[in-house]
């Protein structure tokens, strides 16, 4: 099925620009929100550019503003017709380990990777709903398939966190025209990680999230990406004893 109007949170810079990118090359129209509007707007003004046939609708959005949320996500409905796609992708990297003085940095984490992907998901699913149709998609991590360590703790557990929700809407919805699926990234080069230089297995961006556009468009339940190795890893990942998953971390 092809969804013809794709949003897409966090959009002004790393995986989810390059989503808008790589969207806009298979000719769809885009709903792009993110806090940097400045961002949003060049991006904007390189895709219809180069893809003059496609539509790009940008807004400025704090996914920490639930209420802005529901409105955005209404704002651009009303403007394309409808939304075929909604990529809760907008997130937060920072934590430090726990009770060592950084509540503040983990809870800034907790709510924008939790609890504003909840508001996301919400507005998008009362959109579907109402459509009777519509793809949800969650980007995780592949933290999330196990407690993490040190200054991931926090982060891993926001990310299980929303692939457990995006789950649950997935048996809510099931035999419906309304999809879910939960994407696990692996290490893609982004400006989220641009600091750490020596990452085993870190792929460039473009190949990454290429992966990651791939699994989108076949609306599978659940996908690492790249699937090669992440797929294996992650089955080690949620089945090696503890003390050798944290090796891994």
């Amino acid at each position: 099925m092809s969804r013809k109007n794709i949003l897409i949170t966090g959009a002004s810079s790393g995986l989810g620009e390059e989503m808008a990118r790589q969207f806009a090359a298979l000719g769809r129209n885009l709903a792009l929100a993110a806090r940097r509007t400045d961002r949003l707007d060049e991006l904007r003004a390189e895709l219809t550019a180069t893809y003059p046939g496609i539509t790009v609708a940008v807004r400025a959005l704090d996914v920490n503003d639930h209420d802005a949320v529901f409105k955005v996500f209404g704002e651009f409905r009303e403007e394309l017709g409808t939304l075929d796609r909604v990529v809760v992708n907008a997130g937060l990297g920072k934590g430090q380990p726990i009770g060592t003085g950084y509540f503040y940095a983990n809870k800034q984490t907790a709510e924008t990777n939790f609890v504003a992907a909840l508001a996301q998901c919400e507005a998008a699913m009362e959109a579907f709903r109402e459509q009777d149709s519509g793809h949800l998609v969650v980007i995780s991590s592949m933290s999330a398939m196990r407690g993490m360590r040190g200054n991931l703790s926090t982060y891993a557990a926001t990310k299980a966190g929303i692939a457990a929700l995006a789950e649950g809407i997935r048996v809510d919805t099931l035999k419906t025209p309304i999809k879910v699926s939960t994407i696990y990234p692996g290490y893609i080069r982004s400006e989220m990680n641009d600091k750490v230089k020596k990452t085993p297995l870190m792929v460039d961006t473009v190949p990454g999230v290429r992966a990651m556009v791939k699994a989108i468009e076949r609306e599978v339940a659940e996908a690492c990406a790249p699937s090669w190795p992440w797929t294996l890893l992650g089955f080690a990942m949620r089945n090696l004893p503890l003390p050798i998953v944290a090796k891994m971390s």
